[in-house]
């Protein structure tokens, strides 16, 4: 066995340029104002809010810190409690 940890990232929805544009496209497909759908999807979050993208850099650092060595084999939601699994 090698030094090789294995972790997975699953974000949520971060406030990127892809987001903007997706957002965009939905609201174009829809017939509705993107400021509408924009305001619909970031609400539907617990947190009421989109990721920030420096905050998934920051787990992503930590996951390949020294720091992060006992955590192997690991699913990291990074989605403001969006995936309900623990409730």
């Amino acid at each position: 066995a090698g030094n090789v940890a294995i972790n997975n990232l699953l974000p949520g929805t971060f406030g990127t340029g892809r987001l903007k544009s997706n957002l965009a496209a939905l609201a174009k497909n829809t017939a509705r104002d993107v400021s509408t759908v924009t305001d619909e999807i970031r609400d539907a979050n617990p947190t009421r809010r989109f990721g920030h993208p420096e905050e998934f850099g920051a787990v992503c650092a930590f996951l390949c810190s020294v720091q992060a060595g006992y955590m192997i084999g690991q699913n990291i939601l990074v989605d403001g409690g969006a995936y309900p699994g623990t409730f």
